[in-house]
């Protein structure tokens, strides 16, 4: 069975998770990317954060992104959400306070899903280490549609 899931579904798969990939355009062409992120629910945003690079300076230039989230145990069992927003580059206070929000919201879900306990935001993604700040941002969501299939056996 295959059918569209409801908002609520597709909140809930957000918050337990922390693992999509980004799309993105540059120069007319579609890129994808995984990241990190954490998904704010006071908000209805997604936060994350990244290293200067390619993929920031496209989504300045173009804020319309997309994020995908899957939940894949076989080909008949699988859920997927698909997020259509908006990036928004946070800074200073905002870009602090959100990185905490964020880090606390990821090992949340690792300590909820899968019984790990981070203690370091370089624990479960590499990003921090970078020698520069890391650039927080935001997408704001403008649509959120998902799927599920369940074949029973």
């Amino acid at each position: 069975m295959r059918r569209n899931l409801d908002n609520k579904e597709c909140e809930v798969l957000l918050e337990q998770n922390y693992i999509g990939r980004l799309a993105y355009i540059s120069g007319g062409c579609p890129y994808i990317v995984p990241i990190t992120y954490f998904y704010d629910s006071e908000t209805n945003t997604i936060t994350s954060y990244s290293s200067e690079g390619h993929k920031i300076q496209e989504m300045r230039k173009n804020t319309a992104v997309c994020l995908s989230i899957d939940e894949i145990a076989s080909i008949s069992n699988w859920k997927s959400v698909l997020v259509q927003g908006n990036f928004e580059e946070l800074s200073r206070i905002d870009a602090k306070h959100m990185l905490h929000k964020f880090s606390e919201g990821v090992k949340k879900v690792l300590s909820d899903n899968f019984g790990e306990h981070p203690r370091y935001i370089s624990e479960f993604s590499a990003k921090i280490d970078a020698e520069d700040a890391p650039i927080v941002f935001r997408i704001h969501m403008n649509e959120l549609t998902g799927k599920i299939r369940i074949t029973d056996n």
